[in-house]
């Protein structure tokens, strides 16, 4: 469940995902992110939230 930073409305399914990798830290590793484009229901703002990190 995403909220929404505008309204603060719970939105629960993503209209679009996606992953990228992050940059990479100290120790070179890189972070996996899967990302969620949401719309909110009642104020109609898209915005998006990262779903899942992990070390690639």
């Amino acid at each position: 469940m995403a909220k929404c930073p505008k309204c603060g409305t719970e939105v629960s399914r993503p209209k679009k995902t996606w992953t990228m990798a992050g940059r990479p830290d100290k120790a070179g590793k890189r972070t996996q992110l899967e990302i969620g484009l949401f719309d909110c229901p009642k104020c109609h703002k898209p915005f998006r939230e990262v779903l899942s990190k992990k070390k690639i």
